[in-house]
């Protein structure tokens, strides 16, 4: 077994209704995700990608093939507990997730369950809400809160349980621009400064490209898999399954279409900038 905290091995799923087989939502989906690491995993609705989230920590169970959470087979009914408390799941609406009236008690919820000592609880709770930000809103009621902000404390509703691993399942999807932005710096926070594997599922290709790693999706398979400033290289493979890449990309990918010898790896908005910047000094230079 690989040191790898979360590993699929032709994953395979498929729903099954009222004795009706439909077609396989994942297949033959081979993973594996290193401790530590920023996973975002890309496509469109109908790709697979949450139900693929959903099996990395049980909440489905494969059709066919393995998933393995820390070396544990997930279809181990005895080790359930082991698996939820390695990985914790953030769904796209916070509102599913929030149970308490006051923000505080809701972060403590998940660890009063799992049988944390009171002494730990609060010590956890304090830490988590430190953590993404929402310390000063404890005492809150949470229907109060933004988007953004509920988002936020469903977060340390999973950090307080203490997993190693966080799979967030569109966690923006509902949010305002300013909410999104919120919710991607505490998770990127959460795994630069806690060290917290994270497994990010998203439609959105700016969200993407800031992760470490990128895997795409595309009916129930892996398509690309590599650091996002290589794979969003690849703009004809990846319209080619309806997706588009981030604008900057874009933008320099149609200049050399136009037959403009430009760099496609500047992802960012500066180093996009810096591209057209020397283009336009050399021609400038040239006249």
């Amino acid at each position: 077994m690989s040191n790898a905290i979360i590993k699929t091995e032709e994953l395979r799923f498929t729903y099954v209704e009222e004795g009706a087989v439909n077609p396989l939502v994942l297949d033959g989906v081979s993973l594996d995700i290193e401790p530590g690491s920023f996973v975002a995993v890309l496509g469109h609705n109908g790709s697979g990608k949450s139900t693929l989230a959903k099996h990395l920590n049980a909440i489905l169970l494969p059709s066919g093939g393995k998933v393995y959470v820390d070396g544990i087979d997930t279809r181990d009914e005895a080790r359930l507990l082991d698996i939820r408390r390695t990985v914790g799941m953030v769904f796209q609406n916070p509102d599913n997730q929030i149970v308490a009236n006051v923000v505080e008690e809701d972060v403590a919820f998940a660890p009063e369950n799992l049988g944390v000592p009171p002494e730990e609880i609060r010590r956890r709770v304090d830490d988590a809400l430190k953590t993404v930000g929402m310390y000063e809103y404890r005492e809150h009621a949470p229907h109060l809160l933004s988007g953004g902000q509920k988002q936020r404390v469903a977060i340390a509703g999973v950090l307080a349980m203490a997993p190693r691993c966080i799979v967030l399942d569109e966690p923006t999807a509902m949010l305002d621009p300013i909410g999104r932005a919120e919710v991607m710096n505490t998770i990127k926070s959460l795994n630069r400064t806690a060290g917290v594997t994270v497994v990010l599922i998203t439609h959105h290709m700016d969200e993407a490209a800031q992760a470490d790693r990128l895997v795409v999706m595309a009916k129930g398979r892996v398509v690309a898999d590599g650091a996002p400033r290589e794979v969003f290289q690849r703009v004809e493979e990846l319209k080619a399954v309806g997706l588009t890449v981030p604008e900057t990309t874009e933008l320099l990918w149609q200049l050399r279409q136009a037959g403009v010898d430009v760099p496609l790896d500047a992802l960012s908005d500066e180093e996009c900038a810096q591209v057209l910047c020397r283009l336009l000094a050399q021609e400038g230079d040239l006249s």
